[in-house]
């Protein structure tokens, strides 16, 4: 379901246009996820609505990401990584019209979330090896990952860890909120590798929810371990930005 292979490898994608032209292909490239996605969803058999709600919430998707691709990506080409986080977002929304459709099988889900995270690790390593690194890239990605693990929390919820599984989907779009009564939570945060490891973490027990042989008891140890491990690292992000702001003050 991704588009790289279609575009024709690296060098379809890396055009020379600069500005509106990169964008143009990255909506050619967002079309063709979205007719992979769709073509996914109506193999699934998922119902109209479902469909309607994918084909929406892609569509909004790579419109917002669209206009930040402009101001912010200051390359002459797309490079692979945005085209491997646009297959990523696919995924995604295939995994929320499975939501919205009441579920499928979950080895499906599980397979299809695996593939997701793996990709995951291969569009940061394109981007810095093209040398194609970009703010937009980043906060993509970063997107891309917060509703990755809000579909996947929603899925779980319906599973034995029950409603309290929707906690491991909700840190980014909570602190998002507290950003706008505290404007310097947008600070600027320095690389963490331990955020990348909570990141996986996150992802990883959230898949492990889906399991269909999953007890009670080991559902809820999984989800209170990962909750404390996000509390954790979002805590020394806090931490962090509050130091720095008392430090620029004074």
């Amino acid at each position: 379901m991704t588009a790289a292979s279609s575009q024709g490898g690296v060098s379809a994608v890396e055009v020379t246009a600069g500005g509106r032209g990169v964008v143009r292909v990255f909506l050619g490239v967002g079309v063709l996820n979205l007719a992979a996605c769709l073509g996914v969803c109506l193999a699934l058999g998922l119902p109209t609505p479902a469909l309607i709600t994918c084909a929406g919430a892609f569509v909004v998707a790579l419109s917002a990401a669209a206009v930040f691709l402009r101001r912010s990506h200051p390359h002459a080409r797309l490079g692979l990584a945005n085209v491997i986080t646009l297959a990523r977002l696919s995924m995604v929304t295939v995994l929320l019209g499975i939501l919205i459709a009441g579920g499928a099988e979950p080895w499906f889900v599980i397979a299809l979330g695996v593939v997701a995270l793996s990709l995951d690790g291969v569009d940061g390593y394109a981007a810095r090896k093209q040398g194609l690194a970009s703010r937009f890239g980043a906060s993509f990605d970063m997107e891309v990952d917060s509703a990755f693990a809000l579909v996947l929390s929603l899925l779980a919820a319906t599973g034995p860890a029950g409603p309290i599984a929707i906690l491991l989907g909700l840190p980014r779009y909570l602190y998002g909120l507290a950003a706008v009564a505290l404007p310097w939570l947008n600070g600027e945060l320095a690389p963490r590798f331990s955020r990348k490891v909570v990141c996986v973490v996150q992802l990883v027990a959230l898949i492990a929810l889906q399991l269909p042989f999953l007890g009670m008891p080991v559902a809820l140890a999984i989800v209170i371990v990962t909750a404390g491990a996000l509390a954790w690292s979002f805590g020394i992000d806090t931490v962090a930005l509050h130091r720095g702001r008392r430090q620029s003050a004074s």
